[in-house]
C-alpha cells in the first residue's frame, strides 16, 4: 500500500488530482512509470502549498476534469503522467 502518513492530507490532495485528471499514482508507482521518490515530491510540494482549502473545494467541485487548476504545483508534473 502507498500511502504517506505524515502528510495523509497532501496525499489526498495529490491523489485527488492526478484521479480526477486520470492518473492512479499508486498504479502508476506499481507499473513502474513514476518512482516513489517522485511520488514523495509530489506530495512534499502538495504539503507545502498554502492552498489547501481552495484546493479541497476545487476537488468538490470539479467532477472529472481534464485540467488541473493553475494553482496547484503540481499540475505540469501530474499532467504529464497523462496517457
Amino acid at each position: 500500500m502507498i500511502g504517506y502518513e505524515d502528510s495523509p492530507k497532501a496525499w489526498w490532495l495529490t491523489r485527488g488530482m492526478a484521479r480526477l485528471s486520470g492518473v492512479n499514482l499508486p498504479r502508476a508507482v506499481v507499473e513502474g512509470w513514476l518512482q516513489r521518490d517522485e511520488l514523495a515530491s509530489l506530495v512534499a510540494r502538495c504539503t507545502a502549498c498554502t492552498r489547501g482549502a481552495q484546493c479541497e473545494t476545487w476537488l468538490m467541485k470539479s467532477g472529472r476534469s481534464n485540467a488541473m487548476p493553475d494553482f496547484c504545483p503540481n499540475k505540469t508534473r501530474i499532467e504529464a503522467l497523462v496517457v
